[in-house]
């Protein structure tokens, strides 16, 4: 009878530092978190690989690491971030090991991907979990890149090693969010029936590639099924825009969905952007001027600053005036609560313009900056000497109430981007132009229902 194969226990350094980023990640910087699909990930100690879409650099392995709290998680990630002596030590505590790319790192480069495979395979016959993305980067659109098989070939390594006796399963996933930049928004994981590499030993013997070519085929469409996956890239922006402003929010409650429900929501947005995909396929002509409408709309909206939502609330003088005063009431707890939150948002700002080309860092680089330095200056370091200047209740209170204080800071700052927005929604000088796009805006609803009315 074959022993149970256990994975590594967590160091008591992990397991605190987990629980650090834990608070950082889902206590500040997102508003809510949803997992779905937790029953399908096999039991603790079985050889997996999780194979996910990659759309947002750190956020992905990140969240994942921290809900997956049973089990030992090792991340292929990205050879630069191991440059770093220091950094290249934690990372590797953390479970994460290098990947090498010819594209970035150079073709000599690529021979040090080998001790990463063989960790990597270790890990697994070791019955611990490896996570990596087949697409070998991340995207900037809501869209499934092409896979490469090398997470199969350490997949099926591991089961030789093994005598092709014990059963690896490959778990297919996928990360979403409501949106990749802004704190104090949601994130959903996804996990999909996992896939039994044990029926394919046999052929894989005498056929590995076309057998691993194959398995790929299946794992990419189910993640492709999971996921919102726009493959009209022509006309992204604007299947974009719709689906994330009052169309998107108009055809989720027409249709039974609950838009600011995450998990429901991303279910409409599929059935939206399939939509807007078939009914572009039916009548091309038509839906080019739907699309360059949309263009239109949204780049006079941008130059005007303001939001697709003011359209729907249409907001008067008085509901700004309402708006005005409910600032100036809330003033007071703002200034309270932004004094010793303040670098949270300061110090991103200050390094984001001149760090980050990549948009798609931004998020990792805010949750980064917070783990490491805006949330032990504002929180960990003022706990510890309130605690000792002013006693164990103060330093508790304090600690209690900062994320309080971050959230209603974040919140009031919001209601002033919206009370901005409102005040040039209302500007005497913007309203021909506003009376035309909200003409605009409505000729293209009743163009895109008819078109859709006709699909089904």
């Amino acid at each position: 009878m074959q022993k149970k194969r256990t994975p590594r226990d967590h160091s008591l350094f992990l397991k605190a530092f987990r629980t650090y980023l834990q608070y950082v990640n889902s206590g500040l910087y997102f508003r809510k978190e949803h997992i779905i699909g937790l029953e399908n990930v096999p039991v603790d100690g079985t050889p997996v690989v999780v194979v996910s879409n990659h759309q947002n650099c750190l956020n992905d392995p990140l969240c994942v690491c921290l809900k997956l709290t049973d089990r030992r998680m090792n991340f292929l990630a990205r050879a630069n971030v191991f440059k770093n002596p220091i950094f290249n030590k934690a990372l590797r505590a953390m479970g994460l090991l290098p990947a090498y790319r010819m594209s970035h790192e150079g073709f000599g480069a690529i021979n040090n991907n080998q001790a990463t495979l063989d960790a990597a395979g270790q890990a697994l016959t070791d019955g611990e979990t490896v996570m990596l993305y087949p697409e070998a980067d991340h995207q900037d659109k809501r869209w499934l890149g092409n896979f490469k098989i090398g997470y199969l070939r350490i997949a099926f390594d591991a089961a030789e090693k093994m005598g092709f006796e014990t059963d690896v399963m490959i778990l297919p996933s996928c990360n979403h969010y409501s949106n990749y930049f802004h704190a104090r928004t949601d994130m959903l994981i996804k996990f999909g029936q996992p896939i039994s590499l044990k029926p394919y030993y046999e052929r894989y013997k005498e056929s590995p590639r076309e057998v691993m070519v194959e398995i790929n085929q299946i794992v990419r469409s189910k993640i492709q099924e999971m996921m919102l996956h726009v493959d009209d890239l022509e006309h992204y922006d604007q299947i974009d825009f719709l689906r994330e402003t009052g169309y998107g929010r108009k055809y989720a409650q027409q249709n039974g969905f609950k838009y600011n429900y995450l998990p429901s929501r991303l279910l409409s947005d599929q059935r939206l952007v399939n939509d807007l995909q078939r009914a572009y396929q039916a009548e091309p002509e038509a839906m080019e001027e739907v699309y360059k409408d949309v263009k239109y709309f949204s780049e006079q909206i941008q130059r005007l600053n303001i939001r697709d939502w003011l359209f729907i609330h249409n907001p008067g003088i008085e509901a700004l005036i309402l708006r005005g005063l409910g600032l100036l009431l809330l003033l007071p707890l703002f200034l309270i609560s932004i004094i010793p939150t303040g670098l949270l948002f300061l110090i991103p700002k200050i390094f984001l313009k001149a760090l980050i080309k990549d948009q798609m860092f931004v998020s990792s680089f805010n949750i980064g900056v917070s783990v490491f330095v805006s949330v032990p200056l504002c929180l960990i370091i003022p706990t510890i000497l309130l605690w000792i200047f002013a006693g164990f209740y103060w330093a508790l209170g304090y600690f209690v109430a900062f994320p309080l204080m971050f959230i209603l800071a974040w919140n009031y700052m919001r209601m002033w981007q919206k009370f901005k927005g409102s005040c040039n929604y209302v500007k005497r000088s913007n309203r021909q132009i506003i009376n035309e796009l909200k003409s605009l805006r409505k000729s293209i609803y009743e163009r895109l229902d008819a078109i859709i009315s006709k699909l089904s």
